[in-house]
């Protein structure tokens, strides 16, 4: 281990992140789920969405981008239906409070959705699906983000890397498999990282400011992200950018604030669709799930997707989660 790295155990990681958060100003009931979503994010393997953000996530309470002590309200619109108004704060808290009606609703009626609006950053969006999965229901979940995404044959970005995410639920509360993925051929982060770094980045990672593909982070942040798989990425995009803005009433990519600077407030959305599986299926779900994913997994070198999240969480919660010296004094000096 480098003498730039420590190693933290996931209690000592939640507390560090839950001291920096509401260090900054962070309520501890919004601060709650929001840093179980870090922590899993970072016991998952995915360095540079977990940790990385904290310090982005506390300047912004401290400048006032989001508020930290908002209390989010949920409106029944009927029976399945309910709307959530995160009122300028973090998604996490304003997507559990949503969760406590819709998981229950979704149960008695066999299918319930919930909208998010007036939010912040949801951070790794399979973490709320998985939640959901836990609880027994099929998910879906929509997150749309700041503008990063050109149309095909166009330069002006007016999506954002906007993932979708869909949970399968498992025997005795685990996840049979998860998909999270996003519009883009990789995050946003991922190529800012390699900026950051002085590294080079694959051709089909991003455009530059002429559409043309770069290995240069540096223009490729000026330019545009790449969408996965050409045109089909974007209509993914797409397809979230209308769940999240126009279904769940919330602002366009090219409408909201940065992610990382300090301007005007975010103002995304969210939207979850939660299914109780049984009352669709005619008891053969749980059947034909074992059987789908007994069909992959029996293949030499064949995976389910979210096996090697869940591989990670093994070992690195007994190995422990590595954290740069500079970010860990950097989290501590928001606590």
């Amino acid at each position: 281990m480098p003498e730039s790295q420590l190693v933290l155990t996931p209690k000592a990681a939640r507390a560090l992140i839950l001291n920096a958060l509401t260090g900054a100003g962070t309520t501890p009931e919004n601060a709650r789920y929001l840093a179980e979503g870090i922590l899993d994010t970072e016991l998952s393997g995915m360095a540079g969405h977990g940790f990385h953000w904290v310090p982005f996530y506390c300047q912004h309470v401290r400048s006032g981008k989001v508020n930290g002590k908002a209390k989010p309200s949920v409106k029944k619109v009927s029976a399945v239906a309910f709307r959530v108004d995160a009122k300028n704060g973090f998604a996490h808290p304003a997507i559990e409070a949503g969760f406590a009606k819709l998981i229950p609703a979704a149960k008695k009626s066999g299918i319930a959705g919930m909208a998010v609006h007036d939010s912040y950053n949801a951070a790794t969006l399979g973490f709320h699906t998985g939640f959901l999965a836990r609880a027994g229901l099929l998910a879906f979940g929509f997150t749309n983000s700041s503008a990063k995404i050109a149309p095909v044959g166009g330069r002006v970005p007016v999506l954002g890397t906007n993932p979708m995410s869909f949970a399968v639920p498992g025997k005795a509360g685990k996840i049979a498999f998860l998909i999270d993925q996003s519009s883009s051929a990789v995050a946003w982060s991922t190529v800012k990282q390699a900026a950051d770094a002085g590294r080079e980045i694959p051709l089909g990672w991003a455009l530059d400011t002429g559409g043309k593909p770069t290995t240069d982070p540096h223009k490729g942040l000026e330019g545009t992200m790449a969408p996965s798989g050409g045109y089909k990425g974007f209509g993914w995009g797409l397809i979230v950018e209308v769940m999240c803005a126009a279904l769940a009433g919330a602002n366009r990519g090219p409408q909201m604030g940065s992610f990382t600077l300090d301007d005007k407030p975010i103002g995304c959305g969210q939207f979850f669709i939660a299914i109780a599986p049984d009352k669709f299926s005619g008891g053969m779900f749980a059947k034909q799930v074992t059987a789908l994913a007994k069909s992959i997994t029996s293949q030499a070198g064949a995976r389910l997707p979210n096996s090697k999240r869940e591989a990670n969480q093994k070992r690195l919660k007994k190995d422990g989660l590595p954290i740069d010296r500079a970010l860990y004094e950097k989290l501590k000096s928001f606590a």
